[in-house]
């Protein structure tokens, strides 16, 4: 019995675990609980403040404000870059700190004020989103969010009188926003000469402070007055329109801007080298000053002479006297064809003495290369010439701002005195459109005078950055500029190979009441083409 018993047994086991497994999955498929319901999906557009509080306890900017975008990738490299930034924040801040509590330090009887420790912690600032603005003038401005909950350890000991007390400043929390503007844009790394940094609105600061082991900011009534004065404090000097100003370069260096005047008298050329086949030359000089995208001065033109004298005097602009150069070339005039060159030669403007009138016989060469075989096979003869460099007094440079932050500079002297200088900017063009091609350059026309941009191919937003210069004897009050944009190619068999993309045409009376203007123009005969055009009127008073 006992063994039949033991077979039964284990029968009814399986066959009941089996039996088992097949009700419960019936059940299990064909049986739904009654208290279970389907959860309520929506989208977060629907839903309503307190659900999304509840949700997300804190939405960044750039969900709250679509003009913030979202900076991840700053906020990733920071994080990576952090442990390197904090040694050198640290760094920067002992050595800008040193000279500053050298100097304050015996004025309260104080033997020394150092760093015990100094670290910013492991917690880097994170930015919540950035705003960027763009504007019309040659600057940037940005307002990022930041929030920075940091685990700092900063130490400072003060000995006096022999003793020694620390201050230990723990649990930073700072939240602001400020306003960071970078101008004037120059040519020149790191392409900004200035920072203006201000705060939209108060900062949020907190921070605990520890005097010999205690918590200071846990005593009743203290923590919210330190915060208060602090907050005050800050914006008071930086809440906007107040700005921190940091300079990083010099405008007038990284500009270009005038330094000073080159008065250039050509006196006469003796022993020219003959360059046509019968009859003498008809010699010309032409000068300019290198590194300057004005055009070249001229000379009169003295018809069969191979010693002319002109005795003619010309201004140039030097805006960096030790690196530019003065250029004469001596030409051959052709009434038809191409002018033949009589020879050259350049002068350094280092080498004039400031306010010294310097005569000098410029013996005259093919080119400046010193392998040119041509340099050396006889004289092309020598030009005279009286060279007087005049910087720019103190008073005269260009150092205050107008209302659009850009330096404005005084007309060059030699100018007339009821007159000026007008100067004209083209910065850019967009949307333009032509029928054929789209190689565009600027055309301007002023008193019959046409001025010309270089030409961009293949562009609809070409950006030109070209200034023109017009010394006028009187305000341009009631005159008009002509501006238009064409396009031209050379390629061969098209019917049209110039083409007009648009045109403007400005009045000059609000330049001269308002000094300087710089607006975009929808062009005339454009769909949707406009240009951006600078204009200047500076006068020597």
């Amino acid at each position: 019995m006992g063994f039949f018993s033991s077979i039964f047994g284990l029968f009814g086991f399986g066959a009941g675990i089996s039996v088992g497994l097949v009700v419960g999955y019936f059940f299990f498929i064909y049986f739904q609980p009654t208290d279970v319901q389907d959860p309520d999906i929506r989208p977060l557009t629907e839903q309503n403040s307190e659900s999304l509080q509840r949700l997300l306890s804190e939405l960044p900017l750039w969900v709250k404000h679509p003009d913030f975008d979202r900076v991840d990738w700053l906020n990733k490299f920071i994080e990576y870059m952090w442990p390197y930034l904090d040694k050198a924040i640290c760094k920067t801040v002992k050595e800008a700190t040193a000279p500053m509590i050298a100097e304050q330090i015996p004025k309260y009887k104080i033997d020394a004020v150092e760093f015990e420790t100094l670290t910013l912690g492991s917690l880097p600032p994170t930015f919540q989103g950035i705003k960027v603005y763009t504007t019309e003038e040659k600057e940037l401005i940005m307002e990022p969010a930041l929030k920075w909950a940091a685990n700092p350890n900063v130490t400072v000991a003060v000995k006096a009188f022999g003793l020694k007390a620390t201050a230990q400043v723990v649990d930073l929390q700072v939240f602001v926003q400020p306003r960071v503007t970078m101008k004037p844009l120059v040519p020149s790394f790191p392409c900004f000469a200035n920072i203006y940094v201000s705060l939209m609105e108060k900062p949020h600061v907190d921070f605990g402070l520890k005097l010999v082991g205690a918590d200071l900011m846990s005593i009743p009534g203290l923590y919210r007055f330190v915060l208060e004065i602090i907050k005050d404090q800050v914006a008071n000097m930086y809440l906007w329109p107040r700005t921190l100003d940091i300079q990083v370069l010099d405008v007038a260096k990284a500009m270009r801007r005038p330094v000073g005047i080159l008065t250039v008298k050509v006196l006469r050329a003796t022993k020219l080298k003959k360059k046509d086949l019968l009859g003498a030359s008809d010699p010309y000089v032409k000068l300019r000053v290198s590194e300057d995208k004005l055009p070249s001065k001229k000379t009169t033109v003295k018809h069969k002479n191979l010693n002319p004298e002109w005795n003619e005097e010309f201004n140039l602009v030097v805006k960096d006297p030790q690196a530019q150069a003065l250029e004469l070339h001596v030409y051959d005039w052709e009434q038809v064809g191409k002018h033949d060159k009589m020879g050259m030669n350049v002068v350094p403007l280092k080498e004039l003495p400031p306010e010294e009138l310097k005569t000098m016989n410029l013996n005259l060469v093919k080119s400046l290369d010193a392998i040119d075989s041509q340099n050396g096979k006889g004289g092309r003869g020598q030009l005279e010439v009286e060279l007087t460099y005049k910087p720019f007094k103190e008073e005269n440079m260009p150092t205050e701002s107008n209302d659009f932050g850009t330096l404005m500079e005084k007309a060059p002297e030699g100018t007339p005195a009821g007159g000026g200088l007008l100067v004209i900017i083209v910065h850019e063009a967009q949307d333009l459109e032509g029928k054929n091609h789209n190689n565009p350059f600027v055309r301007i026309l002023f008193r019959g005078e046409e001025r010309k941009t270089k030409q961009i191919k293949k562009s609809r937003e070409p950006r030109w950055q070209e200034e023109f210069q017009f010394t006028l004897p009187e305000p341009p009050t009631n005159d008009k500029l002509h501006v238009e944009v064409i396009s031209s190619s050379k390629r061969i068999g098209l019917l049209h190979p110039k083409e007009s993309l648009g045109y403007v045409i400005i009045n000059l009376a609000d330049v001269v009441t308002n000094k300087r203007i710089n607006e975009k123009y929808h062009l005339i005969d454009s769909k949707n083409g406009q240009i951006q055009i600078e204009l200047q009127w500076r006068t020597s008073s």
